[in-house]
């Protein structure tokens, strides 16, 4: 499989799992080409085109020629530049390394990150919330994910990358996105009555029985398992944690229980003081889930020879 192919195929996969509509994606669409059309003949220069093509700024080839033939993929949660160290040393011991995969986004991917926040704005929306509300609430959010990463040093990895000519790419949103319809998909099937019975669902995963094996998998953190499930809203895409204001509106539009990768204080506090069941079901188990979900796609097209690191484990489905 040609590097150039393996992105490709992740785009659509991701898009295949979008938990919005194809309107709604097209709309995402249309706001980035009106940024481009806005610009002057300088600033088009420096424009990241992909941005054109799909919705996901989180998710790019870094370093590499895109024709470069893909076997033998070395994929973490993570990947730096002590993984690409790793990389480069295997391939001194004589095993092959024809990319390195990270989940979570590096260099200009990372940079760009508050770009797919905007997805959050349509699954809440759907949850029932008006979007000038959504709006206002998102909007504050996303220029402070953007103020934040505004002064990390984001070239670090590719960098290094680039010197031990390694090629790099990360998924961060398709991926995700994968995780959200897999869980909505089973829930919807088991519909689930309780907050026991929504985690034992959980912890019966696979990637989630490992992470319970390493004390990272699934954990109520807020409420009681006793507790009717009611409304769940699976919170796992979008880039990053959204707004903090955003559990009253939740919880008005008849969410009983959020099930998230990891949620910071600030947003704990909110939820719980909303009496939403908050269920944390782990941030490495969920993202290694839907990566191994994202491969299971691709893999369909043709079969690779898949190494973990960093936190990651293959788990086949097909």
């Amino acid at each position: 499989m040609k590097l150039r192919d393996f992105y490709k195929e992740a785009i659509r996969q991701g898009l295949a799992n979008d938990p919005r509509s194809r309107k709604e994606i097209d709309d995402d669409m249309k706001r980035s080409r009106k940024a481009y059309r806005n610009l002057g003949s300088a600033e088009r220069r420096c424009f990241d085109t992909e941005r054109l093509r799909h919705p996901y700024a989180d998710t790019r080839i870094l370093h590499g020629d895109p024709g470069h033939n893909v076997k033998t993929v070395l994929v973490g949660i993570d990947i730096e530049t002590p993984e690409l160290l790793l990389a480069d040393r295997m391939r001194e011991r004589g095993l092959t390394v024809d990319l390195a995969l990270a989940h979570h986004p590096e260099g200009h991917a990372l940079s760009s990150l508050s770009e797919v926040m905007y997805l959050q704005k349509d699954l809440l929306v759907n949850l029932g919330i008006k979007r000038v509300v959504v709006d206002a609430m998102l909007d504050e959010r996303i220029q402070e994910v953007e103020r934040s990463l505004s002064a990390v040093n984001h070239t670090r990895s590719v960098d290094a990358a680039r010197l031990l000519d390694i090629p790099y790419m990360c998924v961060h949103t398709p991926a995700d996105n994968h995780v959200v319809t897999y869980l909505t998909t089973l829930l919807d099937k088991r519909r689930p009555k309780k907050i026991k019975d929504v985690l034992r669902i959980l912890r019966d995963i696979p990637e989630y029985t490992m992470g319970m094996r390493r004390s990272t998998g699934p954990v109520l953190i807020a409420g009681k398992e006793s507790n009717d499930a009611e409304k769940i809203f699976v919170d796992m895409t979008g880039g990053t944690e959204g707004a903090k204001a955003v559990f009253a509106r939740l919880s008005q539009a008849g969410v009983g229980t959020i099930i998230g990768m990891h949620l910071s204080e600030a947003h704990y506090k909110n939820a719980k003081a909303e009496h939403i069941n908050v269920i944390i079901a782990g941030h490495i188990a969920s993202d290694t889930l839907g990566i191994n979900l994202l491969l299971d796609s691709i893999e369909k097209k043709e079969r690779l020879n898949i190494v973990g690191c960093s936190g990651f484990e293959r788990v086949r489905r097909i």
